[in-house]
């Protein structure tokens, strides 16, 4: 049990360390919560500042969720326990919620979905790479990033139902639960923009505008 809780402060504490702000400020002189969609993430460090910020938060925030999970692998092979998958879960789900809500930049932060991108990839790299073309596709045809987001967070947890194998830890409890709620920290996340799509009123964004 204490070693769950290490995992959890840790994995917090990384995924509380908002890279959108960090480099808003110092690219751009201002925070990105001001401008835009008011969002501490990619898609609005691409529409305030441009590409080359977008793509180093995207990085930067998927490699939070990679690391994360590594820590937790590493514990678990040091450590007794004899469920390993879940401080795998103890992780992934810790470090989401420490992007939503950064304890060193007044708990508002991004929506998670780079993070969780980087989870899954490291956690299952056949489950993230379908998650992420499956989103990527609906990108490109809608244009609206928040419902690629949103079907691939849906599409996760189904995922797991039907893919037993390339886990990078199996030993333990299923991923079922675990992506259900990562799905819903993500969903709830975009309730804004769930709103926005059901009213036909979404942004749309260009990569040839920027």
């Amino acid at each position: 049990m204490a070693l769950d809780v290490i995992i959890a402060i840790i994995a917090y504490l990384i995924g509380s360390v908002n890279f959108s702000v960090i480099l808003s400020k110092k690219m751009a002189g201002f925070d990105v919560r001001e401008k835009g969609s008011g969002n501490a993430g990619m898609t609005n460090m691409l529409r305030t500042i441009g590409k080359k910020a977008a793509l180093i938060t995207l990085i930067c925030d998927v490699l939070k969720g990679v690391i994360a999970i590594l820590i937790a692998i590493a514990a678990g092979k040091i450590s007794d326990v004899p469920d390993k998958a879940i401080l795998i879960q103890i992780a992934g789900i810790a470090v989401v919620i420490g992007h939503t809500f950064p304890i060193f930049f007044q708990f508002k932060g991004g929506k998670g979905v780079a993070t969780s991108l980087g989870i899954l990839l490291i956690t299952n790299w056949q489950i993230g790479l379908i998650c992420l073309v499956f989103a990527l596709v609906l990108m490109v045809l809608t244009q609206m990033v928040s419902l690629g987001s949103c079907a691939a967070a849906v599409l996760y947890p189904v995922l797991t139902l039907f893919i037993n194998e390339n886990f990078i830890v199996s030993e333990g409890s299923g991923y079922f639960i675990y992506s259900v709620i990562l799905a819903a920290i993500v969903l709830f996340n975009h309730r804004s923009n769930i709103k926005r799509m059901l009213n036909g009123t979404e942004n749309k964004i260009s990569l040839k505008k920027q």
